[in-house]
């Protein structure tokens, strides 16, 4: 017998079809929504060039530098450094292995230092809600088939401390009831993109007004939900409509269910509950380590830049000044 020659009845696939799933592979290498950011991005690098009668592909280190010392008036330092991720990968798909963009280029490196320390790197994320804030949008919320929705969406998107895509995503069958709350199986994340899918524990809460497995329950039997997305779209005859939400919705959302509670919206977003989970846990004493279960958060240090300045306060060297 010789085990590595292939039997008659196998099919070897040819050269083309392997090189097809090879580039079907290397296209879900990243996430839908950073290969549309770095579309984007390259889109504008190309119509800057385009203006300044510059070349865009292959470019220079000269040309990157002039077209971020224009973005810093008006860009985010964060925003900047993905530009140039873009542009990176931009010439690297075109066979240009040695990037413009690399601030392994003096003159980059420099540059982005100089924008750094201009600009600084604070990341000014959206206003979190606490836990006050939520009870006061559920309280506010319409005795309908929306607010049932908007509630069921304010609890969990909390309680879980959930992306806006995590909201989106989230199936029925992704739903585990038992005698102490919902587990939630997160099969695709952010910080899970190879799909290892982690589990979130969400409890019954003492107060049934604002408990997040009671208004998830009573969404899914409200909109006679069995499979399919959890979070619908409700259409404007109060009806729940099979199709679910899209994640910039989730923002949307939030942001009409504040404004019925009297909130100043500006500062909202679909990031406000998934910070105000970790913001008001950290104000509660909740250790990080706890905290970093229920986020999926890797890092300590990427987990305190979601704890905004109610925190501060929590314990606080001056406090025992005796002033």
């Amino acid at each position: 017998m010789y085990p590595h020659i292939c039997p008659a009845s196998v099919q070897v696939p040819d050269l083309e079809t392997l090189i097809q799933k090879a580039k079907s592979l290397i296209s879900r290498a990243k996430s839908p929504a950073t290969l549309k950011a770095y579309r984007n991005d390259w889109r504008d690098f190309e119509s800057w060039c385009r203006a300044h009668n510059l070349p865009s592909l292959p470019s220079t280190p000269e040309i990157v530098v002039l077209y971020v010392s224009d973005l810093a008036s008006t860009h985010a330092v964060s925003t900047i450094t993905r530009r140039l991720t873009s542009i990176t990968k931009a010439h690297q798909a075109a066979g240009f292995e040695d990037s413009p963009a690399s601030s392994r280029h003096f003159v980059v490196g420099e540059t982005l230092k100089g924008i750094r320390r201009v600009l600084g790197t604070e990341q000014k994320g959206k206003a979190p809600l606490l836990t006050a804030d939520v009870r006061s949008i559920v309280a506010s919320s319409p005795d309908s088939v929306l607010g049932c929705r908007d509630n069921a969406l304010v609890l969990v998107a909390f309680a879980g401390a959930f992306r806006r895509s995590e909201v989106a995503q989230m199936r029925v069958s992704d739903l585990s009831f038992n005698e102490h709350g919902v587990v939630v199986s997160l099969h695709y994340s952010k910080t899970d993109p190879e799909g290892a899918c982690r589990k979130v524990g969400i409890p019954f809460s003492e107060n049934r007004g604002t408990c997040p497995v009671r208004a998830l329950r009573a969404w899914l039997e409200t909109a006679k939900a069995t499979d399919g997305p959890v979070f619908r779209r409700v259409d404007r005859n109060g009806f729940a409509s099979r199709r679910g939400l899209h994640k910039d919705s989730i923002g949307k959302i939030l942001k009409r269910a504040a404004a019925r509670a009297g909130m100043n919206t500006a500062p909202l977003g679909g990031h406000s509950l998934r910070a105000g989970c970790v913001t008001q846990a950290a104000m509660n004493g909740v250790r990080e380590f706890i905290i970093m279960k229920q986020t999926g958060h890797k890092t300590v240090a990427t987990l305190r830049r979601y704890i905004r300045s109610g925190e501060i306060f929590r314990e606080n060297a001056a406090a025992g000044l005796g002033i």
